[in-house]
């Protein structure tokens, strides 16, 4: 399932960022949101960031999110530093 989002022109155009610059920049400010608000685990957000776990993690620290860590998320690190 993919989701696709409307962005009317006269938002669209208000956008101050070169338009290479506008999609990478939209998911990345998305991702981050939805990560600090708790919506969507840190794995996830740094994929829909389209950016490493190491860049998101930094990301988040240069904007004092705090770095939600559950369970979950540890057993899917162990899973990943295994190699699984």
């Amino acid at each position: 399932m993919a989701y696709y989002l409307d962005i009317p022109e006269s938002i669209a155009s208000s956008i101050r960022l070169p338009a290479t610059e506008i999609e990478p920049r939209l998911r990345t400010e998305l991702a981050v949101a939805l990560y600090a608000q708790g919506i969507l685990p840190f794995g996830k957000a740094s994929e829909l960031a389209e950016i490493s776990r190491f860049a998101f993690a930094n990301l988040i620290q240069q904007r004092n999110i705090a770095r939600h860590y559950s369970e979950d998320e540890l057993t899917q690190d162990l899973g990943y530093a295994h190699g699984q």
